[in-house]
């Protein structure tokens, strides 16, 4: 809808803000509509042309947060309205300039948001056309590019993880950078594959859990930073209906959530996802306020995120 089928930009907003308390209520996260409606303002435009998902992720460290994300214009720079606005501090860290630098060295076909409703801006998404997806050696040539990306190609190829990448995921906070590869193995991961790479990036053994997950794998993506030659972290992302039908079992906050999202919408599609950590690895889950043309790539594709990957 927009405009001119009666919906305003401003009514927009408040649907998808309404939406958001919706959803914090029903998992007890606190939810500030001060802290949510200057960032949709910012960035929401005519979110009825738009797309947004919500996602919850398992662990104490995220049991009160509620993740969105949505798509914004192209021909915005989101950086620079979120260091304009006060959304993340000025800083000389190479964090700062890698967006620009994205943009410099490769054709962007369009930008999304994250945010939590407790912490705030998190990311931003580059999205790289599906027809121009680049190599991996290319964007490891950025020179603000994290260098573990360089030191990790031989890594990338060795598992089949794929010669070219999709999306980008910037996270200002943490000072991170997921690199989602746009072409991964068929027919998912082996479990000897899946526990060959965490080793050898010092992660936590998978769980039987993750490695089934890892065999229906359809996306795929690292977690790279700025203080360390080696990749961060490694998530499988699976796609679905119906996350009940899953070969794992669900948390109960992310058993909760699907009930409460099936309950408004039925058909909706959910990306379920692994992500290792040296101690452990967790899940997460994201689920579609609303689809749109084109996005059902696209916004299956930010799992990592979809996305927060701490």
């Amino acid at each position: 809808m927009s405009e001119a089928a009666g919906i305003t930009p401003e009514d927009s907003v408040q649907a998808l803000c309404s939406a958001i308390e919706e959803a914090a209520g029903l998992l007890e996260v606190e939810c500030s509509r001060d802290k949510v409606l200057p960032i949709l303002d910012l960035y929401g435009g005519d979110l009825a042309q738009s797309a947004a998902a919500f996602r919850v992720a398992t662990g104490a460290r995220r049991a009160g947060e509620l993740d969105c994300r949505f798509m914004v214009p192209q021909d915005v720079d989101p950086y620079q309205l979120a260091l304009d606005n006060g959304l993340v501090e000025k800083t000389d860290h190479p964090v700062a300039r890698l967006l620009p630098d994205i943009r410099e060295s490769c054709p962007v076909d369009g930008y999304g948001i994250d945010f939590g409703v407790v912490g705030g801006f998190k990311k931003i998404w580059v999205v790289l056309p599906r027809t121009g997806l680049q190599q991996v050696t290319k964007l490891a040539g950025i020179p603000s590019m994290p260098r573990s990306l360089g030191e990790s190609l031989d890594f990338i190829a060795r598992h089949g993880l794929g010669d070219t990448v999709g999306l980008l995921g910037i996270d200002y906070r943490n000072r991170t950078v997921n690199v989602y590869f746009g072409e991964p193995p068929v027919g998912g991961i082996a479990a000897e594959s899946v526990r060959s790479m965490l080793r050898e990036v010092d992660q936590a053994e998978p769980t039987e859990q993750m490695l089934r997950l890892g065999r229906q794998a359809f996306g795929v993506y690292v977690t790279l930073n700025w203080d360390s030659p080696k990749i961060e972290r490694i998530c499988f992302a699976v796609a679905t209906t119906d996350p009940a039908s899953l070969p794992v079992e669900l948390d109960d906050r992310i058993d909760l959530f699907v009930k409460h999202v099936l309950r408004a919408d039925p058909g909706t599609k959910f990306v379920y996802a692994v992500a290792s950590q040296p101690d452990g690895e967790y899940y997460k889950l994201q689920s579609y306020y609303r689809w749109g043309s084109g996005v059902p790539e696209i916004m299956q594709l930010t799992e990592g995120a979809l996305a927060d990957p701490v």
